[in-house]
Protein backbone atom coordinates (compact mmCIF):
# COMPACT_ATOMS: atom_id res chain seq x y z
CA UNK A 1 0.00 0.00 0.00
CA UNK A 2 1.10 3.68 -0.98
CA UNK A 3 0.54 6.43 2.05
CA UNK A 4 0.75 9.80 1.36
CA UNK A 5 1.40 11.35 4.75
CA UNK A 6 0.76 15.50 4.90
CA UNK A 7 1.35 18.15 7.03
CA UNK A 8 0.33 21.98 6.89
CA UNK A 9 1.11 24.86 8.71
CA UNK A 10 -1.59 27.87 8.25
CA UNK A 11 -0.58 31.64 8.86
CA UNK A 12 -3.25 32.71 10.83
CA UNK A 13 -6.00 31.62 12.74
CA UNK A 14 -8.91 31.29 10.07
CA UNK A 15 -6.94 27.58 8.86
CA UNK A 16 -8.16 28.50 5.54
CA UNK A 17 -4.83 28.87 3.74
CA UNK A 18 -1.32 27.36 4.04
CA UNK A 19 2.03 28.58 4.72
CA UNK A 20 4.02 24.78 4.44
CA UNK A 21 3.46 21.95 3.30
CA UNK A 22 5.48 18.80 3.89
CA UNK A 23 4.66 15.12 2.28
CA UNK A 24 5.96 11.73 2.80
CA UNK A 25 5.90 8.91 0.42
CA UNK A 26 5.62 5.74 2.07
CA UNK A 27 5.74 2.45 -0.18
CA UNK A 28 6.01 -1.38 0.72
CA UNK A 29 6.16 0.02 4.34
CA UNK A 30 9.36 2.31 3.53
CA UNK A 31 9.72 5.95 3.35
CA UNK A 32 11.15 6.65 -0.30
CA UNK A 33 10.37 10.06 -1.08
CA UNK A 34 9.69 13.73 0.73
CA UNK A 35 8.32 17.24 -0.33
CA UNK A 36 8.82 20.02 1.45
CA UNK A 37 7.37 23.92 0.23
CA UNK A 38 6.66 27.12 1.96
CA UNK A 39 3.64 28.48 0.14
CA UNK A 40 2.90 32.27 0.13
CA UNK A 41 -0.70 31.73 1.33
CA UNK A 42 -1.59 35.53 -0.18
CA UNK A 43 -3.21 36.81 3.24
CA UNK A 44 -2.22 37.88 6.53
CA UNK A 45 -0.15 36.38 9.20
CA UNK A 46 -0.85 36.42 13.11
CA UNK A 47 1.42 36.35 15.59
CA UNK A 48 0.60 33.29 16.98
CA UNK A 49 1.82 31.45 13.91
CA UNK A 50 4.67 33.61 13.32
CA UNK A 51 5.70 32.53 17.03
CA UNK A 52 4.57 28.49 16.32
CA UNK A 53 5.99 28.00 12.64
CA UNK A 54 8.51 30.70 12.36
CA UNK A 55 7.11 31.62 8.82
CA UNK A 56 5.90 34.82 8.21
CA UNK A 57 5.13 37.36 5.52
CA UNK A 58 8.52 37.96 4.61
CA UNK A 59 9.90 34.00 4.81
CA UNK A 60 7.43 33.69 2.67
CA UNK A 61 7.17 36.66 0.13
CA UNK A 62 8.99 35.10 -2.75
CA UNK A 63 7.20 31.55 -2.69
CA UNK A 64 4.93 29.86 -5.20
CA UNK A 65 1.19 30.14 -4.18
CA UNK A 66 -1.04 27.31 -3.65
CA UNK A 67 -1.53 26.95 -7.16
CA UNK A 68 1.75 26.85 -7.99
CA UNK A 69 2.95 24.25 -5.11
CA UNK A 70 -0.43 21.75 -6.01
CA UNK A 71 0.11 21.22 -9.69
CA UNK A 72 3.48 19.52 -8.62
CA UNK A 73 1.92 17.85 -5.46
CA UNK A 74 -1.36 16.66 -6.99
CA UNK A 75 -0.19 13.70 -8.73
CA UNK A 76 1.84 12.81 -5.34
CA UNK A 77 -1.57 13.48 -3.71
CA UNK A 78 -3.41 11.64 -5.97
CA UNK A 79 -1.39 8.56 -6.05
CA UNK A 80 -1.69 7.05 -2.83
CA UNK A 81 -3.75 7.57 0.86
CA UNK A 82 -3.75 10.50 2.76
CA UNK A 83 -2.11 10.35 5.95
CA UNK A 84 -2.23 12.86 8.56
CA UNK A 85 -2.24 13.53 12.35
CA UNK A 86 -5.15 15.12 13.62
CA UNK A 87 -6.00 14.45 9.17
CA UNK A 88 -9.42 16.52 9.55
CA UNK A 89 -7.51 19.53 10.06
CA UNK A 90 -5.15 19.29 7.76
CA UNK A 91 -7.71 17.71 5.02
CA UNK A 92 -10.16 21.14 5.73
CA UNK A 93 -7.21 23.53 5.30
CA UNK A 94 -6.50 21.62 1.97
CA UNK A 95 -10.20 21.80 0.85
CA UNK A 96 -10.43 25.55 1.52
CA UNK A 97 -6.91 25.96 -0.52
CA UNK A 98 -8.56 24.41 -2.86
CA UNK A 99 -11.81 25.97 -2.86
CA UNK A 100 -10.44 29.86 -2.24
CA UNK A 101 -8.45 28.72 -5.84
CA UNK A 102 -11.28 27.48 -7.42
CA UNK A 103 -9.13 24.35 -8.37
CA UNK A 104 -10.83 20.75 -8.84
CA UNK A 105 -9.79 17.90 -7.08
CA UNK A 106 -11.92 14.94 -6.27
CA UNK A 107 -15.25 14.98 -4.67
CA UNK A 108 -13.65 13.12 -1.50
CA UNK A 109 -10.88 10.71 -0.35
CA UNK A 110 -10.51 8.01 1.95
CA UNK A 111 -7.84 9.02 4.84
CA UNK A 112 -5.97 7.44 8.43
CA UNK A 113 -5.77 9.55 10.82
CA UNK A 114 -2.46 8.51 13.17
CA UNK A 115 -4.16 10.34 16.32
CA UNK A 116 -7.14 8.10 15.78
CA UNK A 117 -5.29 4.85 15.75
CA UNK A 118 -2.89 5.68 18.76
CA UNK A 119 -6.54 6.42 20.44
CA UNK A 120 -7.24 2.34 19.70
CA UNK A 121 -3.89 1.29 20.23
CA UNK A 122 -2.22 3.39 23.09
CA UNK A 123 -5.45 4.49 25.12
CA UNK A 124 -3.86 5.05 27.96
CA UNK A 125 -0.83 7.73 26.45
CA UNK A 126 -0.95 11.43 24.71
CA UNK A 127 -1.76 11.27 21.72
CA UNK A 128 0.25 14.97 20.69
CA UNK A 129 2.94 14.39 18.12
CA UNK A 130 5.74 15.57 20.31
CA UNK A 131 4.64 13.05 22.43
CA UNK A 132 4.46 10.11 20.63
CA UNK A 133 7.46 10.84 18.78
CA UNK A 134 9.02 10.83 22.26
CA UNK A 135 7.73 7.41 22.53
CA UNK A 136 8.98 5.75 19.54
CA UNK A 137 11.91 7.70 19.31
CA UNK A 138 11.36 9.41 16.52
CA UNK A 139 13.22 12.88 15.77
CA UNK A 140 10.33 15.64 15.58
CA UNK A 141 11.17 19.56 14.42
CA UNK A 142 7.83 20.59 15.27
CA UNK A 143 5.61 22.73 13.61
CA UNK A 144 8.02 22.41 10.67
CA UNK A 145 5.33 20.78 7.76
CA UNK A 146 8.57 18.84 6.76
CA UNK A 147 9.41 17.17 9.88
CA UNK A 148 5.73 16.46 11.09
CA UNK A 149 4.94 14.91 8.13
CA UNK A 150 8.05 12.38 8.25
CA UNK A 151 7.39 12.12 11.62
CA UNK A 152 3.48 11.05 10.94
CA UNK A 153 5.02 8.70 8.03
CA UNK A 154 7.63 6.60 10.66
CA UNK A 155 4.06 6.79 13.88
CA UNK A 156 1.82 4.72 10.92
CA UNK A 157 4.97 2.32 9.78
CA UNK A 158 5.33 1.76 14.12
CA UNK A 159 1.81 1.18 13.92
CA UNK A 160 1.90 -1.17 11.02
CA UNK A 161 4.92 -2.90 12.74
CA UNK A 162 3.08 -3.54 16.43
CA UNK A 163 0.39 -5.83 13.90
CA UNK A 164 -2.16 -3.14 13.60
CA UNK A 165 -5.30 -3.68 11.21
CA UNK A 166 -4.87 -0.21 9.38
CA UNK A 167 -7.82 -0.95 7.46
CA UNK A 168 -10.14 -0.68 10.48
CA UNK A 169 -9.20 3.29 10.46
CA UNK A 170 -9.82 3.92 7.43
CA UNK A 171 -12.02 7.05 6.68
CA UNK A 172 -13.80 9.01 4.18
CA UNK A 173 -13.48 13.09 3.71
CA UNK A 174 -15.33 14.78 1.76
CA UNK A 175 -14.28 17.94 -0.57
CA UNK A 176 -18.03 19.00 -1.66
CA UNK A 177 -19.31 21.80 0.40
CA UNK A 178 -21.47 21.16 2.87
CA UNK A 179 -24.89 22.76 3.11
CA UNK A 180 -23.94 24.76 5.84
CA UNK A 181 -20.37 26.28 4.65
CA UNK A 182 -20.39 29.77 3.26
Amino acid sequence: MRYIAFDVETPNRYNNRMSAIGVTVIDDGKITDEYYYLVNPETSFDYFNINLTGISEETVAQSPTFPEVWRELEPIMSSGMPVAHNAVFDLTVLKHCLKAYDIEWKPYTRYLCTVKIGRALLPDMSRKLNALCDYYGITLNHHHAGSDSRACAEILLRYQQSGADLSKFIRTYSFREKKNEK
